[in-house]
């Protein structure tokens, strides 16, 4: 028997209307979203969902809230993560990363207006805080030739009439990243142009309560990719055929298979090329008895950024002494500089009580001790001391920051590499990792790998 049209055109055949984020359970919906396999997981493993509307306005009137507290007009936004932060619609994220053909503008009592691909103004209409849908912001010069001026002088009028609807007088205007035109165009427009990055980088750098349930979802999900790809690599090693590029595209895959996006990097290596670390993943067969280190750099389920890192021995033998030592002084400067975390720390005082690398890992230790992130990799940067600028992060934890805590331990010359990260919140009392994917016990120097299913 043919099941039910109802059960066909739903994303979940057992949910009613809506799913338990409270998004439409229509298949054919043009809202994206996290797959069925993805909601049976996060059900199996008792995850609750966030509710996107709610976590929507949270954005949205924090932005709002920020260009008011700055005494601007308005902020226009063009980098397509803050488009999707304000608006949490998407449209073709990496094609937009080097054509910028949408923007945001955000004035300062909470109308929003989003310009689009002339041929897409659908794709926002699903969230009401999107007030209008217009398109001509695309202001490159593949797109406009030698009249790109003459566009971004329109959408330069464009944008001031909205100003003047929506701000009265006030002409200092936001702005993230703008193309050439586009800046000269509004300032003929008479604005006074501040950045903008400042205004939606803290912003973001708090997460609400419904953010931080999605990135929950968006955890477990990236940790299942890593288990399969664990799983694919220690199963495939051993037969000498598989390349570095075999693994990463094992995660490739199951990221996309739970609504995750894509992946910002080609971060996994094997072998002597770990180190020096930021090689990019090729075709190297991986042998056996060998390192394989990676660094997920994940967009994933609703658009959240997991980025994590670990470092696996495969192989039947034991890793050389050398290499267990560096991987346990990487947990133990991880969970040492994890300790700092709570609300009221400056960040200034995270490098200056940093766990120390000894001498021979110094040389080629991580660009930051830690990081914001969020929807990518997000203000702020905690550098180690001999790298901190003074003045440059003035600023204390809030509880609602997410940091990923960093460790790279590679010996200078060495033929071998360990990258570490672990994702971390800080709450009201102090910190959770929200990473809970195993250090490999073997590196530790203790029993053998336990795989997740």
């Amino acid at each position: 028997m043919n099941p039910h049209y109802s059960n066909i055109r739903k994303i979940d055949p057992d949910k009613g209307s809506h799913l338990p984020d409270g998004t439409p359970n229509d298949a054919n919906r043009v809202e994206i979203g996290p797959t069925l396999l993805a909601f049976r997981e996060w059900e199996a493993a008792g995850l609750a969902l966030p509710n996107l509307d709610a976590m929507r306005r949270y954005r949205w009137k924090r932005l709002t809230e920020h260009v008011v507290d700055r005494g601007l007009g308005g902020l226009l936004m063009f980098d397509p993560l803050n488009i999707r932060y304000a608006t949490d619609s998407t449209n073709m994220q990496l094609w937009n990363t080097h054509n910028p053909f949408r923007a945001v503008l955000l004035c300062a009592d909470g109308y929003m207006v989003i310009w689009d691909y002339k041929n897409s103004p659908f794709l926002s209409k699903f969230n009401p805080l999107v007030r209008e849908q217009r398109s001509g912001a695309d202001l490159f010069y593949f797109d406009r030739g030698d009249k790109v001026d003459v566009a971004a002088d329109v959408f330069g009028n464009e944008v001031r009439q909205l100003i003047n609807e929506h701000a009265g007088s006030i002409k200092r205007l936001a702005v993230d990243k703008i193309m050439l035109n586009g800046l000269r165009a509004l300032e003929a427009q008479g604005f006074e142009i501040v950045d903008g990055e400042e205004v939606t980088e803290k912003s973001r750098s708090v997460k609400g309560p419904d953010e931080i349930l999605a990135m929950r979802c968006a955890s477990h999900a990236c940790e299942t990719a890593i288990g399969k790809m664990e799983r694919f690599a220690r199963n495939e090693v051993p037969k000498g055929q598989t390349s570095e590029d075999d693994i990463w595209a094992i995660m490739h895959a199951e990221n996309i298979k739970r609504g995750g996006e894509w992946i910002e990097t080609r971060l996994l290596t094997s072998g002597p090329r770990t180190n020096p670390w930021f090689q990019e993943c090729g075709p190297r067969i991986v042998q056996n008895n060998e390192i394989v280190a990676f660094d997920t750099d994940l967009v994933g389920s609703y658009g959240i950024c997991v980025d994590i890192s670990r470092t696996w021995w495969l192989g039947d033998e034991k890793p050389r002494p050398d290499m267990v030592y560096a991987m346990q002084h990487a947990v133990e400067h991880i969970q040492t500089n994890m300790e700092m975390l709570k609300p009221g720390v400056m960040i200034p005082e995270l490098s200056a009580g940093t766990h120390v690398l000894d001498a021979q890992f110094q040389a080629g230790k991580y660009g930051c001790l830690m990081h914001g992130v969020g929807l990518c990799d997000e203000w702020p940067l905690v550098a180690y001391p001999d790298q901190a600028v003074a003045g440059a992060y003035d600023y204390p934890l809030q509880a609602g920051m997410v940091l990923c805590v960093e460790a790279l331990v590679q010996p200078e010359g060495g033929d071998f590499a360990i990258k570490l990260e672990d994702q971390v919140l800080v709450t009201e009392d102090g910190f959770e990792n929200l990473t809970t994917y195993e250090y490999d016990p073997v590196l530790l120097g203790r029993t053998g790998p336990k795989m997740r299913p």
